[in-house]
């Protein structure tokens, strides 16, 4: 079994370069694009999904609608929601408090600030979300998702990388790829194509 993760497309937030977090925003017209260009992707590739699972967050829905063309009923799943960033939600990236800018100049050896929700428990959460796939029997499965839950996931498919994916950079409808089998998951790999 094959599983597609892909952050959603491009919303205002993303542009105005924004904690957007749990702020539930549309795509913008960018976002709607990269997602038809995703779409594009997976039908030269002629992937098509037989589960497809969403955070429950607008534009994670609506990428993920964008990209399966309306054939395939979004499932969404709580766990698969962006980090909660408490009371620095909303707040600008180009100016950040201190303790913003401390925490993501090294996420493994930082702790999140006060009030925001800790990495181990994106980590918990994205752990628990991929064991409950451990028992499906799809052909392809496409989950859309957040960029700090996303890199969640890769951090539990990846244990060796020691939080190496906590600072990197996923776009906007960027996408990886990984296997299911009866000895667990293969390592996910990025998936070229051009997503801008």
């Amino acid at each position: 079994m094959s599983i597609y993760i892909v952050r959603h497309g491009q919303t205002i937030k993303n542009r105005e370069k924004t904690l957007q977090g749990r702020s539930n925003f549309p795509l913008n017209e960018e976002g709607r694009q990269q997602a038809v260009r995703a779409a594009e992707y997976f039908s030269r590739e002629k992937i098509t999904f037989t589960a497809v699972y969403s955070s429950p967050l607008t534009r994670a829905v609506e990428t993920a609608e964008l990209i399966c063309r309306g054939q395939n009923e979004i499932v969404t799943d709580d766990r698969l929601i962006e980090m909660d960033y408490g009371p620095y939600e909303g707040i600008s990236l180009e100016h950040p408090p201190q303790e913003i800018l401390t925490f993501f100049a090294d996420f493994v050896h930082n702790p999140a600030p006060e009030g925001m929700e800790s990495l181990n428990g994106v980590k918990t959460r994205a752990a628990d979300f991929l064991n409950s796939l451990q028992a499906q029997t799809e052909d392809n499965i496409l989950i859309s998702t957040h960029a700090i839950a996303m890199k969640g996931i890769l951090e539990v498919l990846t244990p060796e990388a020691n939080g190496a994916f906590w600072s990197r950079f996923i776009p906007n409808c960027g996408i990886y790829r990984f296997e299911v089998n009866k000895d667990g998951y293969s390592i996910p790999q990025e998936v070229q194509y051009q997503a801008d």
